[in-house]
Formats: structure tokens, sequence, C-alpha cells
């Protein structure tokens, strides 16, 4: 560890004086966020859920007992995090950067706390354009207004969070802005069947050959910020890579969104309604059914969320509010069900939180996390969590 520590700090020096002979400028940044939290049940959630979206049902054993009833605890510092920003000079009359971050969540549970890339991009802005390629946001995250709560999951699966390799071009004038984005899959995959095994894969995606498709169109004017979206995905959901080929056959869903944020006197308030035909991949809920005839339908949802927080002073109080309904609740006529939810009517959550902000880098936040999820015999989840921020 010794010679490690060494390495990084003789490497980070060279850069320092290679950078100074460069026309090419090194940000180093990021954070360390020790997280404790506390489940009333067993959720529904990743990365030894502390990625959270929803209470498990109810599941007696031969006692008549809920196996998924009980409180359990954990502690990690998983995301901390550390982000290198590449500022260049002027190319093809664009101003370049070039951007690339990294956490220890992992790309899955079964690789939890490994090295992981959030963000690697490729930043080229002109006057009224933009051009990015590379890994960045999914593009129905829209992370001008993304919710302040301070878990992973941050404000899902009401509001999506994932990020995706990607082209994003952007046009600004005037306050208004046009954006489309074709993205691709990697940590977070589609689901369908692979060689007749419901599972995860990128396989469904790539063998469409067609990306995922975004549109949006966007205003600012000061302090608020409007605007709309609508995303095409298609997949191949049955993929034979031994045996007898798939016939090909593709699946395409639509799911919208209208967003917005306002800032009043210190108080910030965001919000944002989705339709969600097949978000599972953005970490958010719906999906699709495989019906006995080898077709597809989907099945919805219908969300909507809202996030107020006092963003000034050393305190800051905060909430946010989610709300989900299953439009296609108690549809069972299908023989493979793709997505996430479909057991639920609806699901609800209150996030009430209070942070403290030295204002010099070093925070403190509190927060209560109230899941309802609506089974046929509804369950609900209170997470209690205190959290460190030391950002530099």
């Amino acid at each position: 560890m010794k010679r490690l520590l060494i390495g990084l700090m003789g490497l980070m020096g060279l850069m320092g004086i290679a950078s100074a002979q460069s026309p090419f400028s090194l940000e180093w940044h990021g954070f360390v966020n020790p997280h404790y939290y506390a489940d009333s049940r067993s959720v529904v959630g990743g990365r030894e859920d502390m990625m959270l979206f929803y209470p498990k049902p109810i599941v007696l054993d031969s006692l008549g007992h809920d196996i998924n009833d009980g409180w359990q605890a954990d502690m990690l510092a998983i995301t901390a995090r550390l982000g290198l920003k590449v500022v260049g000079p002027e190319m093809l009359g664009a101003n370049t950067m070039a951007y690339i971050e990294g956490d220890f969540t992992g790309s899955t549970n079964a690789t939890i706390n490994n090295l992981r890339l959030r963000h690697a991009h490729i930043d080229m802005n002109w006057e009224h354009h933009r051009l990015l390629a590379g890994q960045y946001w999914y593009a129905m995250v829209i992370h001008e207004i993304m919710p302040m709560t301070n878990p992973l999951n941050m404000g899902s699966p009401f509001h999506c969070y994932a990020r995706q390799p990607q082209v994003r071009y952007e046009y600004h004038l005037d306050g208004f802005e046009a954006v489309a984005v074709a993205q691709w899959q990697l940590d977070n995959m589609s689901q369908g069947l692979l060689n007749g095994v419901p599972q995860s894969s990128t396989l469904f995606a790539r063998h469409c050959l067609v990306p995922e498709l975004n549109a949006q169109i966007r205003y600012h004017s000061g302090k608020l910020f409007v605007g709309a979206a609508v995303n095409a995905k298609t997949i191949q959901p049955v993929v034979n890579t031994t045996g007898t080929a798939a016939d090909g056959t593709l699946y395409t869903s639509l799911s919208y969104s209208v967003f917005g944020s306002l800032a009043l006197k210190g108080v910030t308030f965001k919000a944002q309604t989705l339709l969600n035909n097949s978000l599972y991949e953005g970490c958010s809920l719906g999906g699709y059914l495989m019906l006995a005839d080898g077709t597809f339908e989907d099945w919805h949802f219908n969300t909507v969320w809202l996030d107020v927080e006092r963003d000034t002073g050393h305190w800051r109080p905060g909430v946010f509010m989610g709300f989900a309904k299953n439009i296609d609740y108690g549809n069972t006529y299908f023989v493979h069900c793709f997505g996430r939810g479909h057991d639920l009517d609806y699901l609800w959550r209150v996030q009430p939180r209070l942070t403290y902000k030295t204002l010099t880098g070093l925070d403190f936040t509190a927060e209560a996390e109230y899941t309802m999820a609506g089974y046929a015999d509804p369950v609900g989840n209170l997470r209690l969590s205190l959290s460190m921020v030391y950002a530099f």
C-alpha cells in the first residue's frame, strides 16, 4: 500500500509538471461519503440495498411469520468519488473539455467495492451548439433537476438514475434548447430471453442495431427551467447464441416526461412527471410483457415527484415526495414479464431531510425515507440514514 501511495503521488506530480508545459489544464475533484442506513423491512434494491427501490412483499414462513419484516442496518462508503476535468485549447472552432469520473459502487452487485466508471466523455461547445460523446447521464435523467436526496437512489424509481454511452447534440438560442441523444447500453441492461432464460444483457439492444433515441425541448429564463422529453427504445427481446436462431422480432417502447425547476427566495422547487412504458434500464418502473403468441405488449406506470429544498445558509431542510401508479395492474395474460414493479398497484414515498453545511466542503445529513408499496397486501418501509460528505 505504501508503494502504491508513493506511486500515485509521483504520477500526479508528473502530470502537474506536464500540464504546466501543455495547452491542457487538469482539475481533480471528488468526495468521500460514509453512509449509515437502517430499514424496517427487507427491500428491493441494489448495492447492499443502498440503492433502495421499494419494500419487499409479505412472505410467510411455516409458522406464519413475515420473513421480510424486521429491522436491519448497514454502513458503506462505496460512493467515494474521484473525477478529472481536462480543459483543452480551441479545436474546430469549439471550446473543448474531457471529463472522467469513477466511484466504488461496482457495475453489478457482485462487483460492489470495485472501481466503476461513472462518466467519461468529450465535450465540444460552439456559440449555439454542443456535442458530447462518451458515457454520460441517461437521457431521461434530467440532471438539472436531480432530487437532492442523499442516498444512492437519488429519487429513483420515481426519477431515473443511470448513465449510458451516447452521442448528445444540443442547440441553444435565447434561452431555448433542443436536445437529441442516441445512446447504447453497458451497466444498465435490458431484460429479455437469452437462450430461453429470462435475464439482463446488452445483447437485446445490440442485436436490434438501433440505439435508444431521445429528444427534448427546454427553456431557461433566470431561475426558471422547464422542458419535455420523448424517449424511444428498441430491443430484440429474444436472442439465441446457441441452437436455433431467434426470429429477430423487435419491440419498441415510448416514454414521455415533463419537468421543471424554480428558485424563489432561497427555496428551490423541482418536479417531474413520467409516463414510463419501459424505463427499467433507467432504474425506474415499467416494462413489457411477452404474450403466448410471441408478441409483446407494454405495461405502463405514471410517475410524478416533487423535491423542495431551502438552499441558503448552513441549515438546509428539504423533502422529496413521489407517487407512481401502475396503469396495467392486474394484467396476468402473459408468458414472461420483463421490467420493474409489475406486481405493484401503486408506490409512494415521503422523504424529509436536514443537511448542515459548513460551507467549506464538509456536510452532515439526517434523512427519513418512508416508502409504501401497493401489493395485494400493501407494505411500508422506513429507512433512517445518517451521512457525511467531505468534498474537495
